[in-house]
This record gives C-alpha cells, sequence and structure tokens, in this order.
C-alpha cells in the first residue's frame, strides 16, 4: 500500500511490530515525512497502523524523518528518531513516548535529546542489557553511543564515538581522492547501526562497503570495545534494486527473523524502498551466516482465524490499493479499483464453527461495485459476492452481510477481489467479519 523502509522489528506481547520510514511516491531523494508500525502475529498477515508518529509531532524538526526505532520499557514504549533540526541546521537525534506500541507518541522533551549541529546524528539503535542497562547507539559515518537513563529520554554519560578501525569493522579499497586512482584502506562501516546482544557477546549489524551498501556485523565483549568484524551478512546484490539497506534483527516464537529494505515494489527503486524480511537460523556458536535476498517472503507460523472483526487493512498481499487514516475510523483501504485485490494467508476454516456469513464495513461516494471472496487464488471457488452500493459519501460507512459458502477444503488464502467499473475508485472498506 505504500512505500516501506528502514524497518526496526520489536516483540510486545503475542505481537511483532515493525517501526518503518516512508518513501514518497515519486520522490528523487530521501523525502521522507513520517514514520509507519505495522504488526503480525503469524509473519504473513500484517496489520497496517498507520503513522503514529511525523516530522510535524516535533516542534523542533522540519524534515528527513530517517530510520526509528522503538523499544518497550515499564509498561511505556519509546521511539527514537532522527530528524533535520530547526535549531542548529544539522541532524539531531529525537524521543518520542507512548503508552501503546501503535501509539499515539508524545515528543516529552520538546527539544532533541542529542543535536550538535554535524549531519551524522542518523539512524538511532537502542538495546537494553541483561544488566538493565538502555545503551543508544547512531551515526553515519560515525558511531555514537553513550547509557541512558532508566527514564530513556536522558543520558547518564556524554555520548562518545566508537573507534572505527579496519581490524573493529572491516577493510575495503577506495580511492584516495576524487581524482586519483591510489587507493587506500578505510572500515566498511557506513551507517544504519543495529545492536543486539547473543550468547553473552555484543553484536552490530550495520551498512557496509559505501554506496551500494551490504549488511555486515561486527562483535564486542564489552559496548566498550574492543570490536571486532564478524563478515558479511547479507552481500551487496544489484537485484535488490535499491543502492541503501538498512537491517534489524528479531527473534519470535522461537524462529529468527531478519529484515531489510529493497526497491522491490511496481515504480520501487533506490528513493521508493519496501520492506522484506528472511527466516535464518544463527550458527552454533551465534555467529550469523550469510543470508540471501528473496522475493518470496517467510512461511506464516501460525493460522488465521476469520471469525471475529478484522481490519481490511490487515493484508498479505494486495494490488492496487492504498490505506489512509483519520481520527474517527482509523486506517482503512481506500484508492480501490477493478481487478484489485486484497489476500488475507492461511485462514483457518477447520477449527472454527464454519461461517455462513459475511459482514463488510464499505463507504463509496458515488457508484459502489463489487467483492468477490474467493478461497486459494483470484480464480478460485467464490464464497461470497457482496453488493457495496452508493452510501452518500468516501466515509460515510454502511455494514453490509452476505451469505458465504464455505470452502471445499479447511484451509485457504482468502482474496477479497474488487470489481466494477474500469477507472474510477470504487469504495473504501474498514472492517469484515465472517459468522
Amino acid at each position: 500500500t505504500c512505500f516501506t523502509t528502514d524497518p526496526a522489528p520489536m516483540v510486545s506481547g503475542d505481537r511483532l511490530y515493525i517501526y518503518t520510514g516512508h518513501d514518497e511516491d515519486n520522490a528523487d531523494f530521501f523525502w521522507m515525512q513520517e514514520w509507519r508500525v505495522y504488526s503480525t502475529t503469524d509473519m504473513a498477515n500484517w496489520t497496517d497502523h498507520g503513522s503514529p508518529l511525523a516530522i510535524e509531532d516535533f516542534s523542533w524538526g522540519d524534515d528527513r524523518a530517517w530510520a526509528p526505532q522503538c523499544i518497550e520499557r515499564n509498561g511505556k514504549f519509546y521511539f527514537y528518531v532522527p530528524l533535520h533540526s530547526k535549531l542548529s541546521g544539522g541532524m539531531a537525534i529525537g524521543v518520542a513516548v507512548g503508552d501503546s506500541p501503535t501509539g499515539p507518541f508524545k515528543d516529552v522533551l520538546g527539544k532533541p535529546l542529542f543535536d550538535d549541529g554535524k549531519w551524522d546524528n542518523i539512524d538511532p539503535t537502542v538495546m537494553i542489557d541483561d544488566d538493565g542497562q538502555a545503551w543508544l547507539a547512531w551515526g553515519n559515518p560515525t558511531i555514537h553511543i553513550a547509557k541512558l537513563n532508566e527514564d530513556m529520554i536522558s543520558f547518564k554519560e556524554e555520548p562518545r564515538l566508537i573507534d572505527i578501525t579496519t581490524e573493529g569493522f572491516g577493510e575495503m579499497k577506495v580511492p584516495a581522492s576524487r581524482d586519483s586512482k591510489d587507493l587506500v584502506s578505510r572500515p566498511t562501516y557506513t551507517e544504519g547501526p543495529w545492536l543486539s546482544k547473543r550468547n553473552g557477546k555484543y553484536q552490530l549489524i550495520y551498512a557496509a562497503g559505501g554506496i551500494p551498501e551490504h549488511i555486515a556485523y561486527s562483535t564486542a565483549k564489552s559496548l566498550d570495545g574492543p570490536w571486532t568484524y564478524g563478515g558479511v551478512i547479507m552481500p551487496q546484490s544489484d537485484e535488490t534494486a535499491s543502492f541503501t539497506n538498512h537491517s534489524g534483527v528479531v527473534d519470535y516464537k522461537g524462529h529468527s527473523y531478519f529484515f531489510y529494505h529493497t526497491g522491490w515494489l511496481p515504480n520501487g527503486g533506490g528513493f521508493a524502498r519496501s520492506v522484506s524480511v528472511e527466516e535464518f537460523k544463527y550458527n552454533a556458536d551465534g555467529s550469523f551466516p550469510t543470508i540471501k535476498h528473496t522475493k518470496k517472503g517467510v512461511d506464516p507460523i501460525a493460522l488465521f482465524s476469520p471469525l471475529g472483526r478484522v481490519e481490511f487493512e490487515t493484508i498479505a498481499f494486495s494490488k492496487g490499493v492504498k490505506t489512509e487514516q483519520n481520527a474517527k475510523t482509523g486506517v482503512y483501504v481506500t484508492d480501490i479499483h477493478n481487478d484489485d485485490y486484497i489476500k488475507v494467508a492461511s485462514v483457518d476454516f477447520k477449527s472454527a464453527n464454519t461461517p455462513t456469513s459475511i459482514t463488510v464495513c464499505a463507504a463509496s461516494g458515488l457508484r459502489g461495485g463489487t467483492i468477490e471472496v474467493r478461497a486459494g487464488s483470484l480464480e478460485g471457488q467464490v464464497l461470497a459476492t457482496i453488493e457495496i452500493p452508493a452510501t452518500g459519501g468516501w466515509e460515510n460507512w454502511k455494514e453490509i452481510t452476505a451469505p458465504l459458502t464455505a470452502p471445499e477444503g479447511p484451509i485457504y488464502d482468502v482474496y477479497f477481489v474488487f470489481k466494477g467499473r474500469k477507472g474510477p475508485k470504487l469504495f473504501n472498506l474498514d472492517w469484515w467479519s465472517m459468522k
């Protein structure tokens, strides 16, 4: 439904949340105005929670809503972001606080957490160590690091710079100057740090190699260093259609996942990126294997229940549609045209009481259209046909119920296929429910 960048995974309760940036359509630079959040319980169907935080939420910021990360502590959620600072003219690190992983979030400081007027203050990463000490790191081409107080919105110490060496962060050869043919050695670290810990060893994952970027990592026994280069995790490839990369790693329900971004969506590219994910297994010593990018995605780890209210913005795959949000309705699906569709994966018709009807909440300003609910594919068994009338406005919502025929098997991907006059927008959709 939109371009997403710089994924930052976080587990809270039974759900996995992803915090992302947002590349605007038709951008010719990193024109990013807001952050977005998505969540899942099965790794296949993702609910779009919209944008809980934007540049406008920071009185001191005016541009460049770049790579974020969110973390939970003591029932609060701390959302760290980089922004261009009106105060200093450089990039700065801000923090917003919320009571829910989906916000709303508030800039409780009313000023940057860190702002020294320089341009290397981007890509914050945060972790809480085993002893309860929280750490924040950020930077391109430097790495700042500092201890946070337990309030998570102030520093316990002055931020310092990690010593970036070729021993600690790998070695590559680059021209000595723009016009020189002589090569010199420099560390591979570029940007996008991600702090984690495994088997008692700290891991710092990062975008490396300059432009185009690959993903590498380094390890240390202490966050005070020294660091040792661990190698390449995801090799650089022109096949990703993006000259940048940015990663986040998380364990969820017994699985390990590596998130990154590509330019693979239609009209995608270096300034129109989209989040991707691969499942992987750590090596026996806790080190990273080489992770290849794929277009398949990951397998679902649970089945999806069709009963109860399901937001239409809970999507495994879609064509053509967009999402919007407002204070009254929240997030809903829009920009629906003839032959667009939404897929919900691995829907479980076996364990639930067999549904016999489906209700949708829809709105249409002019002409309406039809929803075909199909099992298995775009041409699969028709489970229901729902006629959406004009409701008197694009946010004048009406509930429409239609009979539902149970599918022939217990588990199917379900497709909501949209039909109507070719060309115009047909309707908006808020939620559906099978009963």
